[in-house]
């Protein structure tokens, strides 16, 4: 992927970060409420509209298949709730499941894993990073179909906790 292609998905996905945090606050009833949020999201790049581009179809992909991400989120959780996962560390996590299974065949797992960290780095507390290296370590190796992957999410829950709502 070129350099300007890189920057240019970066701020994609942040963009559509901030919006689909901003959602698990004041979620969209639909399509359309969808689409009037990410266009009167503040801070949104001039020209950056729903159609034909990265951001939207995070968010779109996301907000439509949540159930499905939280459930296979789920499956990485050990001895832990979906529910239990901060709202900033939900939102990467859902992006990133999203960009491993489902939307971005041309992202490598490694780009995926290493864009959600580095959201944990600005979004997250100091912790967020390794919860969610962890977690989708497992995920994208699970993806890969690697036999007994290693379960990194345990021993990191020992060590490390992310931030949780109250």
């Amino acid at each position: 992927m070129a350099a300007g292609k890189k920057q240019y998905r970066r701020a994609e996905r942040t963009f559509a970060f901030k919006v689909l945090y901003s959602l698990s606050f004041s979620p969209a009833t639909g399509e359309d409420s969808l689409r009037e949020a990410f266009l009167n999201f503040p801070g949104r790049p001039e020209g950056l509209l729903p159609e034909d581009n990265y951001a939207w179809r995070l968010v779109l992909g996301v907000w439509e298949d949540r159930t499905r991400l939280d459930a296979d989120l789920a499956s990485h959780l050990h001895n832990w709730r979906v529910e239990r996962v901060g709202k900033v560390e939900s939102a990467i996590l859902r992006i990133a499941l999203f960009e491993l299974k489902r939307n971005a065949p041309d992202v490598p797992p490694k780009v995926v894993i290493n864009e959600a960290v580095e959201l944990c780095k600005l979004y997250g507390d100091d912790k967020s990073g390794i919860f969610v290296n962890g977690v989708l370590d497992n995920a994208a190796k699970l993806t890969r179909g690697e036999e007994n992957p290693q379960d990194p999410v345990r021993e990191i829950h020992a060590t490390a906790k992310p931030a949780y709502e109250p």
